[in-house]
């Protein structure tokens, strides 16, 4: 068969090499590009023979995946598949799998990363010692004692709830699985508008779908509290950027940390938080460790040799 890497995973070529080997010993072709090609055209020459192709997180126009008469199987390097054209794969008979939880770890840490630098100041605690500055205006906030929503309590969701437990908050959750009014691990399950009222920070961990695209609007974000903080490192479209940003700027919110936009960054300067205040912004960097680089790069592949053998796993759609 023929394997096609169309980006990088993060890893090093050695590990690269290594987890192919495998492969390339029973006689199958691999062939892996890096350096991070968008040109449809170009993307079509690179993978129109292959039975296998392997992404992560940039978008794969349908346009590639029509010009891949031998294609089967898509192995995804990432947790979300809304940047695959699913119901194009679905018409023509290509299993779209994906790596389920090789980033819960690095994610659910990030969250607190945001959390803490809202809380402490750390941005301009860092600018004023660096400009002869003091504390003056920067004294911040405690998380212990606080009310701590997480929307979406999957595996991403829980180990956050987990965290905000062992730093004492009250943890409360949305999840549509569990009934509101349930208590689960000490962790209460609310209604959205429920969880919106009462935390004091809101942390995102639901998929891009349907459902859950603008989740987050001008209506929802009025119900929390003006000194609570939003965090989201889910997916952009779950939020209204320009409603969030002009909460912010009205002082309805405290505070906001996101990793995530509408479209993969570089973000536009324009973009409606890079005005708004209180915030701090990272280019998507959720996922990204050297740990859950490793564990992804394997998974990857792994999803590949089990749907070789009859036995696929982490199949999307």
């Amino acid at each position: 068969m023929n394997i096609v890497l169309l980006e990088s995973l993060a890893i090093s070529r050695e590990k690269l090499s290594q987890l192919a080997a495998p492969f390339e010993a029973q006689g199958h072709q691999f062939t892996a590009y890096d350096d991070g090609c968008r040109d449809t055209d170009e993307l079509i020459r690179r993978a129109k023979d292959a039975d296998v192709l392997m992404i992560a997180n940039s978008p794969l126009p349908p346009q590639v995946v029509d010009a891949c008469p031998r294609l089967r199987l898509i192995s995804v390097a990432f947790t979300g598949v809304d940047h695959v054209p699913m119901e194009l794969c679905k018409e023509k008979g290509i299993l779209v799998c994906n790596c389920a939880g090789y980033s819960t770890d690095s994610v659910a840490e990030l969250v607190f990363g945001l959390v803490f630098g809202l809380l402490r100041r750390i941005s301009a605690c860092d600018t004023a010692a660096r400009s002869c500055g003091t504390k003056a205006g920067l004294v911040g906030f405690e998380l212990k004692g606080k009310t701590f929503g997480v929307v979406g309590a999957g595996a991403i969701g829980g180990r956050v709830a987990q965290l905000a437990k062992a730093f004492g908050c009250r943890v409360v959750a949305n999840r549509r699985s569990v009934a509101a009014g349930t208590t689960v691990d000490g962790v209460e399950y609310l209604t959205l508008e429920q969880l919106l009222t009462q935390s004091d920070i809101v942390s995102l961990h639901v998929p891009a779908t349907a459902e859950t695209k603008g989740l987050i609007d001008k209506e929802k974000l009025a119900l929390m509290k003006p000194t609570a903080l939003l965090i989201n490192t889910a997916r952009g479209v779950v939020v209204d950027n320009a409603a969030l940003a002009d909460a912010l700027k009205a002082g309805k919110l405290a505070g906001a940390g996101i990793d995530v936009f509408e479209m993969e960054p570089p973000i536009p300067a324009d973009h409606p938080l890079t005005g708004a205040p209180n915030t701090i912004l990272t280019p998507h960097v959720a996922f990204a460790t050297a740990e859950s680089m490793e564990i992804r790069g394997e998974m990857v592949f792994e999803n590949v040799r089990l749907w070789m053998e009859g036995h696929p796993r982490n199949i999307m759609g």
